[in-house]
């Protein structure tokens, strides 16, 4: 049998693929389920400061009702089950007692306090790692990226300084350059990297002309961007590379190691597919091995990432050398497609 481990975070996993932050990453039925299949670990379902402020919102219009009490009352107390955050604790610290794979968690927040309190917080529940969720909608139009970058990466010396768990952030692929901004994160100590994040979007509904919650998961091939910007970090920074987005079956995992990364997430596959899409997967894997005659990931990781095949040929795939040879065998490509009758 093939050695499909790897590390990540410098947690040390039984094979590259990950269960990543979904709804399906929240009960403990489905993160067992997720382990039987093969998950070489999880991250639990994302913690969003957005959720914990409109639980407080309620919570004090709760209490507000409450101001005026009088002899026909029935209760002297609000009605208030729990805290969100408070429950969100309990479940991961439950999932992380229920599992044997390694568990992380994380965190998607807005204002610097609420990054350190919950990431804080978090770390106490026993996960091996936290995952950073930076985006950063635009809504302002006097600041300018170079801000917002500092920001950021403020936060994540920060949160990497408090803590003594592993942190990763997962990244969205919007900056102006990604290469630099990595550059900049590695050097604050972040132990990984996710490449790339899929955001919701909002979407309009024409015939009722308004806004509707629009559920993105990945395409097929959504996968490519993260291999290319995988395979320019390879050996250029410390921190580990993880791909995400568009990873539906062995061959995308494949890819994904040879440009570097050290192991990959998927969602999109599992919501479309089920849990059994992730054995499906380290099946093709090491099928694929076997054939290559490869005994463990750490023989062909990297092998075609950009510093290797710079340095073995001298040439420039991962820049423009694809988008020139498109432009240079134009007519011969058209040509077929013609031929095919389209």
């Amino acid at each position: 049998m093939r050695n499909l481990e790897t590390s990540y975070m410098g947690i040390q996993l039984k094979n590259p693929i990950i269960l990543g932050a979904s709804e399906m990453s929240s009960e403990i039925e489905s993160l067992k389920k997720a382990e039987q299949a093969g998950a070489a670990a999880i991250v639990y379902k994302t913690l969003f400061e957005e959720q914990i402020q409109l639980e407080d919102l309620q919570f004090d219009e709760l209490k507000e009702e409450y101001n005026d009490i009088h002899a026909e009352m029935t209760s002297l107390h609000p009605d208030i089950d729990r805290s969100e955050i408070e429950y969100y604790l309990v479940k991961i610290r439950n999932a992380k007692e229920s599992l044997s794979v390694p568990l992380i968690a994380s965190l998607n927040a807005v204002n610097e306090v609420s990054w350190f309190r919950y990431a804080r917080l978090i770390e106490e529940t026993g996960v091996d790692g936290i995952e950073l969720n930076l985006y950063q909608t635009p809504t302002s139009f006097d600041l300018d990226a170079s801000e917002i970058e500092r920001r950021q990466i403020e936060i994540v010396a920060e949160i990497k300084k408090q803590l003594s768990i592993p942190v990763s952030v997962k990244l969205s692929s919007d900056y102006t350059n990604i290469l630099h901004f990595a550059k900049r994160l590695d050097e604050v100590g972040v132990d990984g990297m996710v490449l790339f994040n899929s955001f919701f979007q909002p979407d309009i509904n024409i015939e009722k002309e308004s806004h509707r919650r629009a559920f993105n998961l990945s395409k097929k091939g959504d996968y490519k961007q993260s291999l290319r910007i995988a395979g320019m970090l390879y050996s250029r920074i410390n921190a580990d590379v993880c791909g995400s987005r568009g990873v539906f079956n062995g061959e995308d995992v494949i890819k994904l190691l040879l440009s570097g990364t050290s192991c990959v997430q998927v969602v999109s596959a599992v919501y479309r597919q089920g849990l059994k899409q992730i054995t499906e997967m380290i099946r093709e894997v090491e099928e694929w091995m076997d054939r290559k005659g490869y005994d463990s990931i750490d023989q062909f990781r990297g092998k075609l990432s950009d510093s290797v095949i710079n340095e073995n040929d001298n040439l420039f795939i991962y820049k423009r050398a694809q988008y020139v040879d498109l432009i240079l065998h134009s007519d011969t490509i058209f040509g077929n497609m013609e031929h095919r009758g389209f």
